[in-house]
């Protein structure tokens, strides 16, 4: 049995086909009281819009891609869900890949001939590739980046704040007393800049303490994995003055930390603080629970959709690529204020 059509919903709102197709899909301005009339009638008849002969007619898939670095790395499983649920808002599905962080595969999304052709648009959170390569892609399917900083005014791009968030956990080490503050994840690499950033809000928050920075304690790690993480303090550790506090680049890195600390025998935090970046659940949960900065990744999902919706729309292509920054906070639990009240 057919569904009810866009005849029936004018016919029960009193009103044209027309104004009810320009509030199913946003075509025209409408009225306040036009509007909730036809809604009121679209919620009684149950209309749903088809929206693959939307789509068709538009020339769209109705399809986009999000392409991640790692899916099994929890805070992309996690961001991936929120995308999924923006997008979904907006009437359009995602598809996932990974690319493993390698240059290759990163490269072959921009190629003529890539499955990305097959999307309306991608939103991709790339590793490897450098900006250059983004704007002289033979691919122009539409494009938001994420996370990684190779924006440099070619495509619109959405994160965190990395300076700042760097800055913030540092300085609440500080705030606890913690003197010895090593940093665990930098890569001084040409496309390793969202490392870079926090490593320069780690130094921030120490010079205006007016604290010295000791080059030993920054250990650089070539991926954000909890093994290396582990590595990292189990260096740290050797030293002849090993830290009081440790400032990790995501909470990967954070949990090795943790686990290289214990089996050396070394209290968290009473011995050592931890710090990390990402607030996956993972960390609301171990032992002890982890303290971070929590980016807002529904937030992120959502501008991050809307922005490449709105890229696939636009009429206006000379349009500035735009910078948008979303909110961040500090979660401080057991890892470093020790056991928290039930």
């Amino acid at each position: 049995m057919a569904g009810p059509t866009l005849r029936d919903v004018a016919k029960l709102a009193n009103v044209s086909i027309r104004t009810v197709s320009n509030v199913v899909n946003g075509y025209a301005p409408v009225s306040d009281e036009l509007r909730a009339r036809v809604q009121a009638a679209l919620d009684e008849l149950g209309y749903r819009p088809n929206l693959i002969a939307r789509n068709l007619k538009q020339g769209r898939t109705g399809m986009i891609a999000l392409v991640v670095p790692e899916l099994d790395a929890p805070y992309f499983a996690e961001l991936a869900r929120e995308v999924i649920t923006a997008a979904r808002a907006r009437g359009y599905v995602v598809m996932i890949d990974q690319t493993d962080g390698d240059a290759d595969r990163e490269r072959e999304l921009l190629g003529r001939d890539s499955r990305a052709t097959l999307f309306d648009g991608l939103l991709l959170s790339p590793i490897s590739i450098t900006a250059e390569e983004l704007r002289g892609r033979p691919n122009k399917v539409p494009i938001v980046l994420l996370g990684e900083h190779i924006f440099n005014g070619s495509l619109p791009h959405v994160a965190i704040d990395n300076v700042a968030a760097a800055r913030e956990a540092t300085a609440h080490l500080i705030d606890i007393g913690r003197r010895r503050i090593a940093a665990i994840g930098d890569q001084p690499y040409a496309t390793g800049e969202t490392a870079q950033l926090r490593t320069a809000g780690y130094r921030q928050a120490l010079t205006r303490a007016g604290m010295e920075i000791d080059e030993s304690l920054i250990i650089s790690t070539p991926h954000f994995h909890r093994r290396l993480g582990a590595e990292a303090m189990e260096r740290l550790l050797a030293l002849p003055e090993p830290p009081d506090a440790v400032f990790c680049y995501n909470d990967l890195l954070a949990l090795g930390a943790i686990r290289a600390l214990t089996r050396a025998g070394r209290r968290v935090p009473d011995d050592v603080a931890v710090a990390g970046i990402d607030d996956i659940e993972e960390g609301q949960y171990s032992t002890p629970s982890l303290t971070t900065v929590a980016p807002d990744k529904a937030e992120l999902a959502r501008k991050a959709v809307d922005t490449l919706l709105d890229t696939i729309t636009a009429t206006d292509t000379t349009a500035t690529p735009s910078e948008i920054v979303v909110p961040h906070r500090l979660i401080v639990r057991e890892s470093t204020a020790g056991e928290q009240p039930a």
